[in-house]
């Protein structure tokens, strides 16, 4: 059943659907740990490795994509070797890694690392959005790397963990993330482990290795064997009490990977779920664990196959992020200076045991106007202007930003002892908190349904927006599909607008009208581009 009708209003379904991030500065004291990491290896050839660090990816990308499927591989345990390799995977074609030496962690740390921890807040950031009441106390990092993910999650909920478990092959990797996080306070008990096999023979108890969070970021695409991803993504599902987010690269091959786990761990539940309901039936209950099922908190709408498998298009979104003082150093080619910032393309998923919940869909109850009939009920002293006001409302007002607190690379060491000091991460922690009591306060896009997801940029011409999304198809959210909707001014000039202020990544309002069994009707407002011929290609 679904749950008691929510009304929303204009404004709250903007603040809603919004859920991207524009232009993301990394922490000042994310910043001032990263420089003081790379102070203290002083290594003269960094830029270089920084470049060799690039090329080694792009290699195991091109590796990956030569392997079949079906070769028998086995990944081999670090425990048991002191090499340096991150995923040590052997192969008919030979072993098969990364390797992450000091000089390769320092290069990730001064390239890589700001990147990947924006990408993560990102995505902490919006579960946190829609999951209203989710605080994770465990937390399990796979493929931690230099820590990341911890990183976002300390950013996202700063008070809520208590124990959090790395797994992270490269004792170099490990060394550099213990590294940077000297000086924090408040920080949780914090256990490293090579594999996932030593951190279950560690820890003794089955109810003891569930975790609120588990995270992979940036660590799938690494290992070769699909055999071997849903192995591994298998077993981080068995010690998943809560939530499962998977990051991958926004490429084409990262977004494979996510379709794939994503396909395969729906399907497992949905299996399992059946096999549940005919026990039950066969016993004479009728009471499902809450935590029986899976489904999708974001980015999809829904629980069905993806609408874009098979089409030559693959899912991804976009994070910017203002480049810290380190990357535009180590980055810097031919002596060309690097622009200030940097986008990064991300494929993501975030799964939640249990069933997906019916609540009501955000159109369902609001009286939307046309231009028409806007300006027909307008009254005479609307159409008066205040111009006061008006002069008042044309004044932009630039706030003063003192500049340190965006480039904490400025300051010296002494300068950030005396100035900076104990205040700035406490001032980050308030700031926090204020974003998550308003986050309570303000209306939420639920993960029940009624939300499309716009997976490509919009595209605005004159006084229309076109959109193209993934929407659910039914009010269950089992099924799902691609739609290209075109938004204009006249037939409503309120959605209008919100579509002009719409990002890629966003949500989009829905209503429940729409899911009848008939045909629909293609139009301007609404059309599929199987159905639709004056798009032609798409998108």
């Amino acid at each position: 059943m679904a749950n008691a009708q929510k009304v929303f209003t204009v404004e709250t379904l903007r603040s809603a659907a919004k859920q991207s991030l524009r232009c993301l500065v990394v922490p000042v004291r994310l910043r001032r740990a990263i420089k003081k990491y790379l102070r203290e290896e002083d290594d003269p050839h960094i830029k270089k490795k920084v470049r060799q660090l690039s090329e080694s990816f792009q290699e195991i990308k091109d590796t990956n994509l030569q392997l079949p499927e079906t070769t028998a591989k086995s990944l081999a345990d670090s425990m048991n070797s002191l090499e340096t390799k991150r995923w040590k995977i052997q192969t008919v074609y030979g072993d098969s890694g990364l390797q992450y030496r000091d000089g390769e962690t320092a290069a990730y740390i001064a390239s890589r690392m700001p990147a990947v921890f924006s990408v993560c807040y990102r995505v902490f950031i919006e579960i946190r959005r829609r999951v209203p009441g989710f605080a994770p106390t465990r937390v399990l990092d796979f493929g931690a790397g230099t820590g990341s993910g911890f990183w976002a999650v300390k950013e996202v909920w700063p008070k809520s963990v208590e124990k959090v478990n790395i797994v992270e092959p490269s004792q170099s990797m490990q060394r550099a993330g213990r590294n940077l996080i000297q000086g924090l306070k408040d920080l949780p008990l914090i256990h490293g482990y090579t594999s996932l096999l030593a951190l279950n023979k560690e820890i003794n108890k089955k109810s003891e290795r569930k975790h609120d969070l588990v995270i992979a970021s940036y660590v799938l695409g690494e290992i070769p064997s699909l055999k071997d991803r849903i192995t591994v993504v298998r077993q981080l599902w068995d010690l998943t009490d809560d939530l499962l987010v998977l990051v991958e690269p926004g490429t084409p091959h990262g977004a494979n990977i996510i379709s794939q786990m994503r396909s395969h761990i729906l399907w497992m539940e949905k299996r399992k779920l059946r096999k549940l309901e005919k026990k039950m039936k066969k016993d004479g209950k009728d009471v499902l664990d809450l935590k029986s099922g899976a489904h999708i908190v974001a980015p999809c709408p829904h629980d069905g196959k993806c609408p874009l498998e098979n089409t030559g298009k693959y899912c991804h979104f976009v994070q910017r992020l203002q480049r810290t003082s380190s990357q535009r150093s180590y980055k810097r080619t031919k002596g060309v200076p690097l622009r200030g910032f940097e986008d990064e393309k991300f494929c993501f998923v975030a799964f939640r045991r249990g069933q997906r919940p019916r609540e009501s869909w955000p159109l369902d109850g609001m009286k939307l106007e046309t231009l028409k009939e806007r300006r027909a009920n307008k009254k005479p002293e609307d159409l008066e202007i205040d111009y006061e006001d008006f002069i008042k409302s044309q004044v932009v007002e630039v706030p003063y930003i003192d500049p340190r607190a965006y480039d904490s690379d400025t300051m010296d060491e002494e300068e950030e002892e005396q100035e900076g000091g104990e205040g700035t991460d406490e001032d980050e922690e308030d700031k926090i908190e204020e974003e998550i009591e308003e986050e309570e306060e303000s209306e939420r896009a639920s993960v029940g349904g009624g939300w499309g997801r716009i997976i490509f940029p919009p595209f605005r011409k004159g006084k229309q927006v076109t959109l193209d999304m993934c929407v659910p198809t039914k009010e269950d959210g089992s099924e799902g599909a691609f739609e290209r909707r075109v938004i204009t001014k006249s037939k409503n000039p309120d959605l209008h607008l919100q579509a002009k202020k719409s990002f890629w990544g966003d949500l989009w309002p829905l209503t429940s009208q729409q899911e009848s069994g008939k045909e629909k009707q293609v139009d301007a407002e609404w059309c599929r581009p199987d159905q639709d011929q004056k798009w032609g290609s798409w998108p």
